[in-house]
C-alpha cells in the first residue's frame, strides 16, 4: 500500500474521530466522501485489480458491521466509517482494524462499567436480597437507575489503527 493512501487514512480518521467526540455521529459527507475517494484512488493506482481491491474491503467491512449494527453493538455512524475504511485499506487490514477495534472496544467497556460501578450495586443488592429472604430482615437496598453505558466508537477505533499499522508496517 502507498504512502500517501496511509497519511490520508490517517487524516480521514482524525476527523472523523474529532466529528464523533464533539456531535457523537460522523456525518455523511466524511464517510460517504471517504468510500468514493478510496475507491477512484485505487482504480487510478491499479486499474480494475486496485479497484476490485478497494470495493472488497468495502464491503467486508461495512457488511460485518452492519452485522455489529444489527446486534446494537455499533451506530450507523461507525458503520459507514468501516465502509470507508475498507475502501482505503482492502479486506486484510480492515479485518485487523476490526479485531482491535472490537477488543479495545471491549477493554473500554469494562473500564467504564467498573468505573460506574453498575455491577457492584447487582451484586450488592443480590447479597442483601438473600440476607433478607433468610433472616427476614429489611435491609436496604440500593437504588440506582439503570443507565446504558455507551461511548464514541472512535475511541476504539483510533488505538485500533494505530496498533494495526504497529504490528503489520513495523
Amino acid at each position: 500500500m502507498t504512502d500517501i493512501i496511509q497519511y490520508l487514512l490517517f487524516i480521514f480518521i482524525i476527523t472523523a474521530f474529532i466529528w464523533d467526540v464533539k456531535y457523537q455521529r460522523i456525518p455523511n459527507w466524511l464517510t460517504l466522501g471517504g468510500m468514493l475517494f478510496g475507491m477512484v484512488f485505487h482504480l487510478i493506482n491499479g486499474a480494475i485489480q486496485g479497484f476490485l481491491f478497494s470495493v472488497s474491503g468495502l464491503l467486508v467491512g461495512g457488511v460485518i458491521c452492519l452485522v455489529l449494527y444489527g446486534l446494537k453493538a455499533v451506530g450507523a455512524g461507525d458503520v459507514k466509517l468501516f465502509f470507508a475504511i475498507g475502501a482505503f485499506v482492502g479486506i486484510e487490514i480492515t479485518l485487523y482494524i476490526l479485531m482491535y477495534s472490537i477488543i479495545f472496544g471491549g477493554l473500554i467497556g469494562i473500564v467504564l462499567l467498573v468505573l460506574s460501578r453498575t455491577s457492584l450495586y447487582k451484586v450488592y443488592n443480590r447479597g442483601v436480597g438473600k440476607l433478607n429472604k433468610l433472616f427476614g430482615k429489611s435491609w436496604g437496598l440500593l437504588n440506582k437507575e439503570k443507565k446504558i453505558i455507551t461511548f464514541p466508537f472512535m475511541y476504539a477505533v483510533l488505538p485500533a489503527i494505530i496498533t494495526t499499522y504497529y504490528y503489520t508496517f513495523f
